[in-house]
C-alpha cells in the first residue's frame, strides 16, 4: 500500500527493506486520488517502535493513506528523544481544525493508575470529544480501548488477579461483522496488561456489540452501533519480540514476571517466539480502513462529522 509518512522518519527504512510501499509527498500530489487522512495518538513510551508497528498495518491496503502523528502536550516522554517529537510529530492544539477519516489511540503503561490520575487524562478527554466531531471512525488499542469505553460509556476498567501475558486463541462472537470478514473461526492476538472491561458492563450498554472474546483474555473487539468507535482490548500491531523484550527487561530488574503464554515452543525462553498473530493483524486493520473508513467516510472531508 503507499502510505504517506515523512522519509525520514524511522520506520520509513525499516518499512522500505520489508518492502513495504512508502510514497514520498511528490508522487501522492501526482495521483488524482484523495487520500485517507489517519491521525495516529501515540501514547506509549517506545514512539518510534509504535509508530513502526502502526505504519506497517496501515501500510497493508492498495489504499492511499496520508499518516500525521500526534502526542501529548501535558506529557513529558522520557523515552522518545524531543528532536524526534519535533521533527514528526504534532500536538491536539496544531491539528485540532482538521477533520480525519480515521484515528488510532494506542495504549499506554498506565493501566494501574485510576484514569483521572493520569497527567494527560484531561487532554485526552478533549481528543476524544473532538473525535465525535472530527474522525469519522476511531480505534482505540489496549489501554486506549479501556480509556474509550470510560469515556464515552462510562465502562470501568477492573484489575486482575495476575498479569495477562501472552498470546491466546479468540473467537468471533459476532461472525457476520465485516470488521471480522476472512477471519478464521479461531485466532491469536497478544495481550499484555493487568487489567481488563468485563462482558456484563459492556452488554448492559445499548448500542455497543462484542464482536470477538477469549476464554483466556476476555472481551478483545466491541464496537458501537454505526463503527464511529471500535475497541480491541489487545496488541495485534505487536512485533516478534515486543513479549520477549518486555519479558526480559523485567526478569533483568528482578521483577516477578511469568513467561508468555502460548509465545515459546514449550515455555521454553531459550528458543524463537512462535508467531501466529500477524495475518489476523493485517486482516484487522485492513478491513477496519476499508469498511469502517473508505467505504463510509465523506469524499468532502469537511462533511466528517456533520
Amino acid at each position: 500500500m503507499p502510505i504517506q509518512i515523512p522519509n525520514d522518519l524511522p520506520a520509513a527504512g525499516i518499512l522500505q527493506q520489508e518492502n513495504i510501499f512508502i510514497m514520498n509527498e511528490d508522487r501522492a500530489v501526482a495521483q488524482d486520488i484523495r487520500p485517507l487522512e489517519i491521525v495516529l495518538l501515540n501514547l506509549m513510551p517506545t514512539k518510534i517502535a509504535t509508530e513502526t508497528q502502526l505504519s506497517r498495518l496501515l501500510g497493508n491496503t492498495p489504499l492511499q493513506v496520508h499518516l500525521e502523528l500526534m502526542h501529548t502536550k501535558s506529557h513529558t516522554s522520557k523515552n522518545t528523544a524531543q528532536e524526534h517529537l519535533l521533527a514528526f510529530y504534532k500536538t491536539f492544539d496544531e491539528l485540532k481544525d482538521r477533520k480525519f477519516d480515521g484515528m488510532v489511540i494506542t495504549g499506554a503503561p498506565v493501566e494501574l493508575m485510576e484514569f483521572e490520575e493520569v497527567d494527560y487524562w484531561q487532554e485526552l478527554c478533549e481528543i476524544m470529544e473532538w473525535s465525535k466531531t472530527h474522525v469519522h471512525s476511531t480505534l482505540h488499542i489496549c489501554w486506549g480501548a479501556q480509556a474509550g469505553l470510560y469515556y464515552h460509556y462510562g465502562i470501568q476498567k477492573h484489575r486482575m488477579e495476575d498479569k495477562l501475558f501472552g498470546i491466546f486463541k479468540h473467537g468471533k462472537d459476532y461472525p457476520r461483522s465485516i470488521l471480522l470478514r476472512g477471519f478464521d473461526d479461531s485466532f491469536w492476538v497478544p495481550h499484555s496488561r493487568y487489567t481488563t472491561v468485563l462482558r456484563e458492563d459492556i452488554e448492559k450498554v445499548p448500542g455497543l456489540k462484542i464482536l470477538s472474546s477469549s476464554a483466556d483474555a476476555g472481551v478483545y473487539l466491541v464496537m458501537n452501533k454505526n463503527g464511529h468507535h471500535i475497541f480491541a482490548t489487545g496488541h495485534s500491531e505487536y512485533d516478534p519480540d515486543t513479549l520477549e523484550k518486555e519479558y526480559l527487561r523485567d526478569k533483568k530488574l528482578g521483577l516477578p514476571t511469568a513467561v508468555p503464554q502460548n509465545y515459546y515452543p514449550n515455555d521454553d525462553d531459550t528458543q524463537d517466539p512462535i508467531v501466529r498473530w500477524r495475518g489476523h493483524a493485517h486482516l484487522l486493520f485492513s478491513n477496519w480502513l476499508n469498511y469502517f473508513v473508505y467505504q463510509t467516510t465523506p469524499y468532502d472531508i469537511k462533511h466528517i462529522g456533520e
